[in-house]
């Protein structure tokens, strides 16, 4: 699998070394060899190769990849142009209409995101075609973990949105006062009635940053 690079290999590198990671590489090595695995190996690690870290300005949680023909591209709540968008995102859009007035788009590509400073973080990396979790606790969310400490360090305002259970449970993590933590339901159909819509997180986020002296997100996906 493809490695990480830039400042993010700086600050995780002390993970490679670690028998937990080691199982992990050898794991998913061998499950690209002998299954379908989502995302293309090369796009694992997406979301940091997009999002180097001293550009991290928000940090958006997610699950593991979607494990659809074509779906997944190594960001979370995210899929390539031309591919049907997911429930999730289509009610992300909406969100975002109700809370910016932006326009809905036609495609689910995210990277305009990823590259103004979102680091768009799945808490696992790979999947199995088909078969939503089948990589959970095989050592991915150790590897996150430690993304994810890295980030709290961060002496810079930084947003989290936890959307969802999973997402939540990180909350533990982020002790650093100068960050700011929006959670939420999660905003797949079995749950964004019970308070997604209407969360507000975009304008929140953009709020804070500029109240910090940092410029915001430009939330529009064209």
């Amino acid at each position: 699998m493809a490695g990480l690079d830039g400042d993010w290999y700086e600050a995780l590198k002390g993970e490679f070394s670690k028998s937990y990671y080691r199982k992990l590489f050898e794991t998913v090595n061998q499950e690209y060899r002998t299954r379908r695995i989502f995302p293309p190996a090369e796009d694992i690690f997406n979301a940091f190769h997009l999002t180097p870290l001293k550009d991290v300005k928000v940090v958006i949680l997610g699950q593991d990849p979607y494990h659809n023909n074509g779906q997944a591209h190594g960001l979370c709540f995210s899929v390539r142009k031309g591919v049907e968008i997911p429930p999730s995102l289509v009610n992300i859009y909406q969100e975002l209409h109700d809370d910016l007035g932006c326009t809905i788009p036609s495609h689910g590509c995210l990277t305009k995101w990823a590259e103004q400073g979102v680091l768009l973080l799945n808490t696992v990396l790979t999947v199995r075609a088909h078969q939503a979790n089948s990589h959970r606790e095989i050592g991915w969310e150790e590897f996150t973990d430690a993304a994810i400490k890295v980030l709290n360090e961060q002496d810079r305002p930084i947003v989290f949105i936890l959307w969802g259970g999973p997402a939540q449970r990180k909350r533990f993590m982020l002790n650093n006062p100068k960050h700011l933590i929006l959670m939420a339901p999660h905003p797949s159909p079995l749950s964004a009635f019970r308070g997604f819509f209407g969360s507000r997180p975009f304008s929140q986020t953009n709020e804070f940053l500029e109240s910090h002296g940092v410029s915001p997100i430009d939330w529009q996906i064209e």
